[in-house]
């Protein structure tokens, strides 16, 4: 998790940092960071298709069909979403549909950290860290897209 939170804060910093430089459509915080939430998702999504995706699969509660389909389309998902969120005319539907992707995916969150599942071979992260994460998330799509 904290590789996430680095890359979203770096990016954004790197993003806002190129638009102090003179790189237009970077030149207000909330476009730099509509840039790092879409890197962040471009990140996560690439869980979905290499090793990683055995450890999401487990992370799935027993009601969801399909895993390992699940897995594939969330993915998909997320990669559409980061696409949407920077595109004009797709940025207020992307930044609604992140946010319900992000309440939609909270329960494998829970199912992780009540059972302490790896990831990655460590411990998932516990809901104390993930859900101020989530929210955070749900906070900055919400400025940046609303």
């Amino acid at each position: 998790m904290m590789i996430l939170m680095a890359v979203l804060f770096g990016s954004l910093l790197l993003y806002r940092g190129l638009g102090a430089l003179g790189v237009g459509p970077l030149a207000a915080w909330p476009a730099a960071t509509r840039w790092a939430l879409a890197t962040l998702f471009l990140l996560t999504a690439s869980a979905h298709f290499n090793r990683m995706k055995e450890d999401l699969v487990r992370m799935l509660p027993a009601w969801v069909p399909a895993p390992r389909l699940t897995i594939y389309l969330t993915g998909v998902c997320e990669i559409l979403g980061a696409i949407g969120l920077l595109l004009p005319e797709t940025r207020r539907w992307a930044g609604l549909a992140m946010i319900l992707f992000l309440i939609a995916i909270f329960p494998a969150n829970i199912k992780a950290a009540r059972e302490r599942l790896p990831i990655r071979g460590k411990p998932a992260p516990p809901l104390a860290l993930r859900l101020p994460m989530q929210l955070l998330l749900i906070g900055l799509l919400w400025w940046t897209t609303q």
